[in-house]
């Protein structure tokens, strides 16, 4: 395989550095996974791996071509994302200690919203041009390389966030006062919304 697929190996290398370095989807993993307990953050994990695979197949057979050519959709979803991402941030750092709760379902994220937050999120179309455009190839096996890159960023994105939820699930030691949750809940509020910004001003 890697004789026909040259790029394969140097794509994985990007595929774990994209996945594992700090980003809000990740902050958000920490945060649900401190909050709510280790189960809470696997929907989104699973939801945001699959979301993020899904798009780079799309853009591998042409879907991702609007963005491109429409810079006003581009702008749109950014805008969208960021709005989503500020009022994550503002539920999270209002949320008052008393009220986390490993069963309670309330201010979760979950599956449905992970893997909305990466649909509109244009970084994530972009990331996935740039994996098409620099590791796909041409020619006749361009489209089951998109396949394999596709289950590929799949895979190695689904433990990559599971560190960040051992993370969150490993800092509840240190969580055992009203005071400590509440600092963690504005610390973690701050990074969302610091991360989501960033990706517009940057």
């Amino acid at each position: 395989m890697l004789a026909s697929f040259p790029t394969f190996l140097p794509f994985l290398l990007f595929a774990f550095v994209a996945s594992i370095t700090p980003g809000p989807t990740n902050i958000l993993v920490l945060s649900n996974s401190a909050r709510y307990g280790l189960g809470a953050a696997l929907p989104i994990i699973l939801g945001a791996c699959a979301s993020a695979a899904t798009i780079v197949l799309l853009v591998g057979t042409g879907a991702g071509s609007t963005l491109t050519a429409l810079p006003g959709v581009q702008t749109a979803m950014q805008w969208v994302g960021v709005a989503w991402l500020s009022y994550l941030a503002w539920q999270i750092f209002n949320a008052p200690a008393q009220a986390l709760d490993a069963q309670d379902p309330k201010g979760r994220l979950g599956l449905v919203g992970a893997a909305s937050l990466q649909l509109i999120n244009p970084k994530t179309w972009m990331m996935a041009l740039a994996v098409v455009s620099v590791f796909a190839g041409a020619g006749d096996e361009r489209l089951s390389h998109v396949l394999v890159l596709s289950l590929a960023f799949f895979l190695i994105s689904l433990p990559c966030l599971g560190v960040w939820a051992l993370l969150g699930a490993g800092s509840v030691r240190w969580l055992r006062s009203p005071g400590a949750v509440q600092r963690f809940n504005r610390c973690m509020a701050l990074l969302l919304l610091g991360s989501a910004w960033l990706s517009v001003l940057a």
